[in-house]
């Protein structure tokens, strides 16, 4: 059963018809074959049709969209033989941070990803996908042990954000985002992020300083939520659709402004209608950047990736 959002009210109603015929075929015997037919492919018409157009906004709901394949599905299906590995070493663990080493198509690797939880019991044990400072200092030892046995790094982006808490402040939350940001600039092994999800502020740049950034069709990226930005602005988040077109969030804008690598296409409806289908598609695209790699020198790899962060934003100057 799906949780439909506010734009797709039609398409629910469709299927919401189709679901009332099937049952009453299901309980006598009314051949309704051909109008549940004729119902499901006006419905998935009108789903493609609705998903071809989305704005900004629409785009950050589907992100959001609580049916979503998370993190933790990613690494179980595509990451063999993982191994999880907890804990900073300094204060204590962050759940909100999933961290190990696996295989991925037979390569090893460390594997990072932000989780935010399925139902309210999980997504308060991983504070909605929010990390505090062990969880950042938790991905800077992954990182460093990737770098001492010369292995990728692969993560999973999904957050709203790095926790804005009392104490993830006094135990250095800034301090904690700059540090993972500067170590995975340093390294000198190929890293690959995909943003999954909701890629948001400094808590989702921690963990996708990387070679090659990868970002799912409807996710979405930037540096402040829709809300947060006309909270500011407008003094309102009623504002917030304005805001989302503002800041130029959406895989495609991002793409062509050079912040991301690769698109990667949803099926039709978006990632939560059918997951196996985009964790198979992630994992291709995961396979194809990691080979493109390969070859590159380390210290050439560790400059490559200091260039290109450092060129975004950059005008042309004569």
């Amino acid at each position: 059963m799906h949780d439909y959002l506010d734009f797709e009210k039609p398409v629910a109603e469709l299927e919401g018809k189709i679901e009332e015929l099937k049952h009453l075929s299901d309980a006598g015997d009314l051949n309704i074959a051909e109008e549940v037919g004729r119902l499901q492919t006006k419905a998935d018409r009108l789903l493609r049709s609705t998903y071809a157009k989305l704005s900004a906004w629409q785009k950050t709901q589907v992100a959001r969209h609580p049916q979503r394949p998370q993190a933790s599905d990613y690494i179980a299906q595509l990451v063999e033989d993982f191994v999880p590995l907890a804990g900073d070493r300094l204060y204590g663990e962050d759940p909100a941070v999933l961290s190990g080493l696996g295989r991925l198509r037979g390569q090893a690797c460390v594997v990072l990803g932000q989780e935010k939880g399925k139902n309210l019991q999980s997504r308060q044990a991983h504070n909605f996908g929010m990390a505090r400072p062990e969880g950042y200092r938790k991905a800077q030892r992954l990182m460093q042990l990737a770098q001492r046995f010369r292995l990728p790094v692969v993560t999973f982006v999904d957050t709203p954000g790095a926790y804005p808490g009392i104490g993830a402040e006094e135990r250095g939350q800034a301090e904690a985002i700059a540090k993972s940001m500067q170590i995975s600039l340093g390294l000198e092994v190929p890293v690959i992020a995909v943003v999954i999800g909701e890629g948001g502020s400094g808590g989702a740049v921690a963990l996708a300083t990387a070679d090659r950034v990868l970002m799912l069709e409807h996710a979405v990226y930037s540096v402040i939520s829709p809300e947060g930005c006309a909270s500011i602005l407008w003094r309102s988040a009623d504002q917030a659709k304005e805001a989302a077109e503002a800041l130029r969030l959406t895989a495609q804008d991002l793409h062509k402004l050079g912040i991301i690598d690769t698109v990667i296409e949803e099926p039709i409806g978006g990632a939560h209608r059918d997951q196996r289908t985009i964790i198979a598609a992630v994992g291709d695209a995961l396979a194809d950047a990691l080979q493109s790699l390969k070859g590159v020198v380390p210290a050439d790899l560790r400059q490559q990736r200091r260039t290109k962060f450092l060129d975004m934003g950059k005008v042309g100057l004569s």
